[in-house]
């Protein structure tokens, strides 16, 4: 195999692809538009409740987390529907999984949300 040369046009090229396909995310599936929605919040509350640095990066840690998971469950289940697209219970554990991924990041993120924001809320009460 030839060993391909460092291009900078190429690299730019792939920030392209990867943002389109993050366009491609929020466009195409109604979960990433709650994780965006749930982003503003979480960004919002850490202005206005001044979080601390330690707490920005759990936060946005776990944002990231939560998108990247939506990101691949998304790839697999277009993968799946491609190689099968008729009903398959093989294909549907593989997409159940592949689900229970974003869910466990989501509720890691959940999680996070809580041990920072709570005692913050609690405190104007």
């Amino acid at each position: 195999m030839k060993r391909q040369e460092f291009s900078i046009k190429k690299r730019l090229r792939s920030f392209c692809y990867a943002f389109s396909g993050f366009r491609t995310l929020l466009k195409e599936e109604h979960n990433a538009w709650i994780e965006a929605i749930a982003t503003i919040c979480v960004v919002t509350a850490g202005f206005i409740f001044k979080i601390s640095v330690l707490e920005w990066i759990a936060a946005i840690f776990a944002i990231g987390l939560v998108f990247s998971m939506e990101l691949l469950n998304s790839s697999i289940e277009r993968i799946a529907d491609f190689v099968e697209p008729d009903k398959n219970d093989k294909i549907k554990i593989i997409k159940d999984l592949s689900a229970a991924g974003v869910f466990v990041a989501a509720l890691t993120a959940f999680i996070i949300g809580l041990i920072i924001f709570v005692p913050k809320i609690a405190v104007l009460f």
